[in-house]
């Protein structure tokens, strides 16, 4: 491992870290007033950077508009939380909000002068958009259904607020090398992805002890990591030392603020390997951590949508599909409502939907008909629960091409061609390599790029790549990508000739993720093109 880099060479380098120390981005807040008075066009672009602790990116065009990211630890809204949310999207944001991956909420449209008077309303609604974006412990997620799933080892809620108030907005953990990801769940699913975060607790019950496996350096962007076990059972008492104990080591070790891009935890994993990232948090804890003696493996997979018996008697949840992660302020007015009347509460889900809680057995069928028509219908097909799209063009400066809309267009493409019978496949789609939609791991994963060729006018053509054989679970396996630069207008097409290959050739038991990896490249190619020679054809 090569030697620690001095704090000067590291200041010389990186220009984040020497803009962190030279005014500490959480005080941005103090000087918010005259930023607003001198108007956007006088704010440095030190100053934009710092304002992303406040869970603030710029929208595209860069005129003056931002994104805004509010953190919902584990995905969970009392109504009273959810209205402050629609009130502030229609008041500010266009009536427009998106659902996120990481259990987030996201506006856009918010200007400077509107800062004051939202982040008033949120604290007073109990809600942070404290490192929603920034060089800190971003949203901890988790399943969305803590605490009311019969299939639940134990409830995880107590930690993940305990996580939640202890990291949001801590300043000696607002200095971190980069962003970092924790997740904390004791779903029998593993639906909240502990493959993908810096750091997942995944519960277990060791001894007759409650407690969790511990797995380190999952991530995606440019570089994709699936998490690895470290071999250790951490009891519920003890989990919260563990996770400073990691984020200390993590962020004290100046090799990882030496460049941008190998400040994640993934690269230190890489570094360190399973054993050596155990005597580091051994170490610092200063005693042995408990062998785990079995790794814990999901049932299956589910996006907890539909309706089901909660482990409180004579009540339900019932998970509804948001169609590309889209819900407007007037829908969360509305549904807010709806659900206070009868003391539920709302879940955010890791695929862009949401679940309402504590429905009474003689009220399902009402409450599935009234959110039908706020938008939110259960009869439709399962790609509107799987389809992931991030935010893509128009919004997002990173993307070079369209997310949301492609999504829309590959999803009816679909449903026309198949109508249900295409519904297992998972269809995700980037913008650009960050990967906020993991199009490593859908089935079929598209991440935006640029065609070759561009316009008669000089204009750059917007095209996929197309990712196949990734997937989550006890295979997990991060995708590669397939197919390059496929032209814009051509991609449902290809994606139907892969999804009628699996239809029509299929094993027993085979999922899509299964076919692609029985596939060599060439075949998949071939396929996706249209180009198969059959049997007997003439070269």
């Amino acid at each position: 491992m090569p030697e620690a880099p001095t704090l000067d060479l590291v200041l010389r380098r990186n220009s984040i870290e020497r803009l962190k120390r030279e005014t500490f981005p959480l005080d941005v807040i103090n000087y918010l007033p005259e930023l607003i008075e001198r108007g956007y066009e006088a704010v440095s672009e030190d100053d934009i950077v710092r304002l992303q602790w406040y869970g603030l990116y710029h929208d595209k065009p860069k005129i003056g508009y931002f994104m805004m990211r509010i953190k919902v630890p584990s995905g969970i809204l009392t109504p009273a939380k959810l209205r402050t949310i629609g009130e502030l999207a229609v008041r500010y944001g266009r009536d427009y909000t998106e659902l996120s991956t990481r259990q987030n909420v996201q506006l856009h449209w918010i200007r400077l002068d509107h800062l004051p008077d939202v982040f008033a309303t949120l604290e007073r609604a109990g809600l942070t958009t404290l490192g929603g974006c920034g060089d800190t412990v971003r949203n901890i997620t988790g399943c969305p259904v803590a605490g009311i799933d019969p299939d639940e080892l134990f409830d995880a809620r107590p930690l993940i607020e305990e996580a939640a108030r202890f990291f949001y907005g801590n300043r000696e953990y607002s200095d971190l090398p980069r962003k970092h990801k924790i997740t904390i769940s004791t779903c029998a699913y593993q639906c909240n992805a502990p493959e993908l975060n810096c750091i997942s607790l995944i519960g277990v019950r060791q001894g007759g002890r409650d407690g969790f496996a511990l797995r380190l350096g999952g991530g995606l962007s440019a570089t994709p990591r699936i998490a690895r076990s470290i071999g250790v059972f951490i009891p519920v008492t003890e989990a919260m030392e563990v996770l400073r104990a990691i984020l200390d080591g993590w962020k004290e070790d100046l090799r990882y603020r030496l460049s941008r891009v190998k400040a994640r935890l993934k690269f230190m994993v890489d570094d360190y390997g399973p054993e050596g990232m155990r005597q580091m948090i051994e170490a610092r804890l200063g005693r042995k951590l408990e062998d785990l003696e079995q790794e814990p493996r999901p049932l299956g997979e589910t996006e907890h949508m539909g309706v089901h018996p909660q482990k409180q008697e004579g009540l339900n949840y019932i998970g509804f599909p948001v169609y590309l992660g889209r819900v407007t302020g007037q829908q969360m007015l509305r549904i807010a409502d709806l659900v206070e009347a009868f003391g539920g509460d709302i879940r955010l889900t890791r695929q862009q939907n949401f679940i309402i809680t504590g429905v009474a057995d003689d009220q399902v069928d009402r409450i599935v008909r009234e959110i039908a028509e706020i938008g939110f219908p259960l009869n439709v097909s399962r790609h509107h629960a799987t389809g992931i799209a991030c935010t893509g063009e128009p919004l997002c400066n990173y993307a070079v091409a369209q997310t949301k809309d492609k999504l829309d267009e590959i999803i009816r493409h679909l449903e026309q061609t198949f109508g249900r019978a295409a519904d297992e496949v998972r269809v995700h789609v980037d913008g650009c390599p960050h990967a906020c939609a993991h199009h490593w791991t859908g089935d079929i994963g598209l991440q935006g790029t640029t065609a070759r060729e561009r316009t008669a006018e000089g204009e750059k053509i917007q095209a996929y790549e197309i990712f196949l054989r990734g997937g989550l679970g006890p295979d997990a396996q991060i995708g590669k990508s397939v197919l390059r630069r496929v032209p814009s207008d051509q991609v449902k097409y290809y994606v139907e000739r892969l999804v009628r290959a699996f239809l029509e050739r299929r094993q027993e038991g085979e999922r899509f993720r299964d076919f692609c990896r029985r596939l060599s490249d060439e075949e998949l190619t071939a396929i996706a093109e249209g180009n198969e020679v059959t049997a007997g054809a003439v070269a």
